[in-house]
């Protein structure tokens, strides 16, 4: 009976580490699933209608000497309800003392909800370097701090386009 017993158990492992090696050269060998389905939801709204914070990413770019401070307001925006964008230093020649929102469309209904979080309101100018999706802040060496009631919600003064973000959990 041992003996017996012992083959069997030999041949148990033998079929168990087959399978596992046949698994593992399929996992291998098999195509990367690099997702390549969206990337955000096209989400519209429309002239008149409430324009909130979570359908507005904000990227936050750093022109101070002070470390960490492009992360801090990212993260006291994020608490108002906007969307996480680039954190990063600028490479702007332009002087921001206090804030500055970099974009080519001043009227814009997301730049203006983010203009009216802070104390002091940003310069609006047109960018001299590249901007991603969303509404691109600046904070110079003089910023000092978000609005501490600003509006959770403007009216759409025109049809607004937004690609909200997919984040995966």
């Amino acid at each position: 009976m041992t003996r017996t017993w012992n083959l069997l158990t030999s041949l148990v492992a033998i079929a168990v580490f087959a399978g596992g090696a046949l698994i593992g050269w399929n996992l291998l060998t098999a195509k990367a699933d690099t997702g390549g389905g969206p990337t955000c939801t096209e989400r519209s709204v429309a002239t008149g209608e409430p324009l909130t914070p979570n359908l507005v990413q904000v990227n936050v770019l750093n022109a101070s000497g002070r470390s960490g401070l492009a992360n801090r307001v990212s993260i006291n925006l994020q608490r108002y309800g906007f969307l996480a964008g680039t954190i990063d230093n600028t490479t702007s020649q332009i002087p921001v003392d206090h804030v500055a929102i970099f974009t080519d469309d001043p009227e814009d209904p997301m730049v203006q909800l983010v203009a009216q979080q802070f104390q002091v309101p940003p310069q609006i100018v047109a960018p001299d370097v590249k901007i991603g999706d969303g509404v691109t802040v600046v904070v110079g060496p003089n910023y000092t701090d978000l609005n501490p009631a600003p509006p959770t919600e403007i009216a759409a003064t025109r049809d607004v386009n937004v690609c909200v973000p997919l984040v995966e959990l």
